[in-house]
């Protein structure tokens, strides 16, 4: 339902004495907005009940045109969005008028970012996104959410809806935000909203992910699994490879082990683009690698063929078949390294990335947090210094004992 009226708005100038602003003020499900006509009006020259100009205004006829078509502009367009069964709200379809062409909402520009990771292969970036999308939309119960819409209200009562799914941790809300801001600051750059009504930064909303307990395993858990005979379980023995390949090159993204080809290996080195940010990483390969790599030489077709056989069946030209075989073979290997863990009597769950965190807890503070940034590949040191803190317990440990003594 909505309501249009021409009015005389009041403001009060630079000196304190009020002023009438001619305005068009649109009110959609008990929601206001208004489209100034730049024109200051003595309400002595004002016909409140016919919503126009009378004849004492020097320029009343030009001004009244002015105001018909303003108000047919506006009458229109929600014409269209209605006959076309589209929402839409007030704020939305005055900025479309002030700037006389549909701007794209929200969920479009949305859509087209899903669409740019596409085409750029990023499959598993744009199902994930996808999915976050999917959960504004299911909140906001509108199609055409503009982004002067998503203030610190709307982000916060999003808050409050998810946490109250209950399946849904803090991080997965401050990724959804994290994504909203990135749609936000393009749709800055590309004149979709002004940056006043941005809703992130100081004294508005904050990106603050919770503290999380990483654990990893220690030397001599590692050693049990290495020490392990699965002559008897050869596939069991295969996600060991897979694991212990990760672990020998500081946890090194499962995807991304499972994605390596012969020629990645030259001269000693192994040469590779990681899948999550397309940073090119070189690392030596120690003896355990060497060690691992003879196991799978033999059924090396040629020097593009994957190590691991994981993928081998799947077309190399076909990006989304690798994403999806992929992430069902993470599955398949996270599924055996539970029974693994069985096997090796650790008692600790045992996933592909926990091999990440293995690295990082036997690394401990032996090396400088500068080596460990180039190791784990971090963009940030504060990230890797962030990151081995869940590890580093020894100082902590010595301080509680000094005082403990008695």
């Amino acid at each position: 339902m909505s309501t249009l009226k021409t009015v005389l708005h009041p403001k009060k100038d630079n000196n304190g004495n009020t002023i009438f602003r001619l305005t068009l003020r649109l009110t959609v499900n008990r929601k206001r907005s208004y489209l100034q006509l730049s024109q200051n009006i003595d309400p002595e020259h004002w016909d409140a009940h016919a919503e126009k100009l009378n004849s004492k205004h020097p320029k009343h006829k030009q001004l009244n045109r002015l105001i018909r078509k303003k108000y047919g502009e506006i009458e229109d367009y929600i014409l269209e969005m209605e006959s076309s069964n589209k929402s839409y709200t007030a704020i939305q379809v005055m900025n479309a008028i002030k700037n006389n062409k549909k701007k794209q909402t929200f969920f479009e520009l949305a859509k087209e970012h899903i669409e740019d990771l596409t085409k750029l292969e990023k499959h598993n970036r744009a199902i994930s996104d996808q999915s976050k999308i999917n959960r504004i939309k299911e909140f906001a119960k509108n199609e055409n959410l503009s982004f002067e819409e998503i203030d610190d209200c709307f982000l916060n009562k999003l808050k409050i809806h998810l946490s109250s799914i209950g399946t849904i941790s803090e991080r997965s809300i401050m990724n959804i935000y994290v994504l909203i801001r990135l749609l936000y600051n393009k749709a800055i750059r590309k004149n979709l909203v002004d940056q006043k009504f941005y809703p992130f930064g100081k004294g508005k909303v904050k990106i603050k992910y919770p503290e999380t307990i990483k654990i990893g395993l220690d030397e001599m858990e590692i050693r049990k699994i290495k020490k392990l005979n699965l002559s008897e379980y050869p596939e069991i023995s295969k996600t060991r490879d897979v694991f212990l390949f990760s672990f020998y090159l500081a946890g090194i993204r499962i995807g991304d082990v499972l994605g390596m080809k012969w020629k990645d290996i030259v001269g000693g080195r192994i040469f590779y683009k990681m899948g999550k940010n397309n940073k090119t990483v070189s690392l030596k390969t120690p003896d355990q690698i060497a060690e691992i790599l003879s196991h799978y030489k033999e059924d090396k077709v040629s020097n593009s063929d994957y190590i691991f056989p994981q993928l081998k069946k799947v077309s190399k030209k076909d990006s989304k078949k690798i994403y999806t075989a992929t992430k069902t073979e993470i599955k398949k290997l996270n599924t055996n390294l539970k029974k693994l863990a069985v096997m090796a009597e650790i008692d600790k769950k045992i996933t592909n990335h926990i091999a990440r965190h293995s690295f990082g807890n036997i690394a401990g503070d032996k090396i400088s947090p500068q080596m460990l940034q180039k190791l784990y590949r971090h963009t940030h040191l504060s990230t890797t210094i962030g990151y081995q803190g869940n590890f580093i317990h020894k100082s902590a440990d010595d301080a509680l004992d000094s005082i403990i003594t008695f």
